[in-house]
C-alpha cells in the first residue's frame, strides 16, 4: 500500500493511492496514520477497506508528512562509506545516532525556511523507515518485524550550526522544517528487499547525489535491531538511515550551499508498481525574510536497485 496524508497542516486526513494513482480518503477508516494505525493490526484495517469505494480526493490537495505526530525522530550520521570519506570522517564502528526534532517535520511540498543566522545550508537524501511495532531490546531476528513501511526523506542541514558551533549536531539538523517526509509511506510487504533502493538527488538539474541503499554500511535490519538497545522505539517513530555522497559540504576544490531560487530534486526507494513522481514546491526564506520559489521533485523509484 502507498499511504498519504493531505489537507492544511495540522489538520491533515489519512489517504490511499489507489489503482489509478488518486489519493482515497481514508478518514473514515482510521483517524490518523499515526500511533498505533501503523501497527501490524492497524494496517490489517487499511487493506480490509474497499479502496474504490472511499471518496476520492480532489486533485491539488496539499499532501502533508506522510506520518502523523512522530514521537521519536532518529537520524543515523556517516552510513555510507564514501559519505564519510567526502566529509573527512573515519567509517564508524557502531552507528552514529542523532536526534531531529519531531518540529522540523512538514510535507514534501511544504515551505522550508533558511533559519536566521544561516550561511550553510545543505541537502541530504535518504530513506526513511517507520517503526509499526513497539521495540524495546529486540532480538536481531525480529527487527525488520518491527517495521510498518518506508518512505523519502531529505535530512535537511546547516552545517555552520551543526559543526562549527559548540555541542551536538542536533541544533544544525533540527531547524523549522527541515524534515520534510514524503509524498507517501510504502508499506512493507511492497519492498522485497530495502538495501537495493536506488536513491539521488539533483540541484538545478545536476546530479549532486546518487547512489543504493546497498552501500551502506549498517543495513535498516541493523539500525533497527541497535537502536532498540538503547531506547524504546513506539509505533510512527522515524529512522532516516544516513546520506549517499554528494552533498554540498564536501563538493570539491569548494564547498557549495542552497541559496534562495535552487531547484532541487530528490528520489529514493521503491514501490511494486510503476514510478511515481510528485512535481512540488518549497520556498527558502532569506535573512530579509523574502520569499524564493524552489521547485523540487520527490519521485519513488519503482524498480529493484
Amino acid at each position: 500500500m502507498k499511504l498519504v496524508r493531505f489537507g492544511p497542516p495540522g489538520r491533515e486526513k489519512p489517504g490511499i493511492i489507489d489503482a489509478s494513482g488518486r489519493i482515497r480518503d481514508l478518514s473514515g477508516i482510521v483517524p490518523d496514520l499515526a500511533g498505533d494505525v501503523l501497527s501490524p493490526k492497524g494496517l490489517a484495517t487499511i487493506r480490509k477497506a474497499k479502496v474504490e469505494r472511499l471518496p476520492a480526493v480532489r486533485s491539488g490537495v496539499r499532501i502533508g508528512p506522510c506520518v502523523g505526530p512522530v514521537g521519536n525522530f532518529i537520524a543515523i550520521g556517516l552510513n555510507y562509506a564514501d559519505h564519510a570519506a567526502e566529509s573527512g570522517q573515519p567509517i564508524p564502528k557502531e552507528p552514529i545516532i542523532f536526534n531531529k526534532a519531531p518540529t522540523c517535520i512538514c510535507g514534501p511540498n511544504d515551505d522550508t525556511m533558511i533559519p536566521k543566522a544561516s550561511s550553510k545550508l545543505d541537502w541530504e537524501v535518504e530513506l526513511g523507515v517507520i517503526i509499526g511495532s513497539r521495540a524495546r531490546y529486540l532480538a536481531r531476528k525480529d527487527a525488520m518485524a518491527a517495521v510498518a513501511g518506508y518512505c523519502v526523506a531529505n535530512d535537511v542541514s546547516e552545517r555552520e550550526f551543526q559543526i562549527e558551533r559548540a555541542g551536538q549536531w542536533t541544533k544544525g539538523k533540527g531547524c523549522e522544517t527541515f524534515g520534510p517526509l514524503g509524498p507517501w509511506l510504502v508499506t512493507k510487504d511492497e519492498v522485497a528487499n530495502p538495501q537495493k533502493l536506488d536513491m539521488w538527488l539533483t540541484v538545478n538539474g545536476e546530479t549532486r547525489q546518487k547512489g543504493s541503499t546497498k552501500t551502506m554500511i549498517f543495513g535498516v535490519a541493523h539500525l533497527v535491531w541497535y537502536c532498540s538497545q538503547f531506547f524504546v522505539m513506539e509505533p510512527g517513530d522515524i529512522i532516516i538511515t544516513g546520506t549517499p555522497p554528494g552533498v554540498g559540504l564536501g563538493m570539491k576544490p569548494v564547498p557549495q550551499f542552497l541559496k534562495a531560487g535552487d531547484v532541487v530534486g530528490e528520489l529514493a526507494g521503491k514501490s511494486a508498481a510503476a514510478r511515481k513522481v510528485h512535481d512540488s514546491y518549497l520556498a527558502f526564506r532569506d535573512r530579509t525574510a523574502q520569499w524564493s520559489r524552489i521547485s523540487i521533485k520527490a519521485v519513488l523509484e519503482a524498480r529493484e536497485g
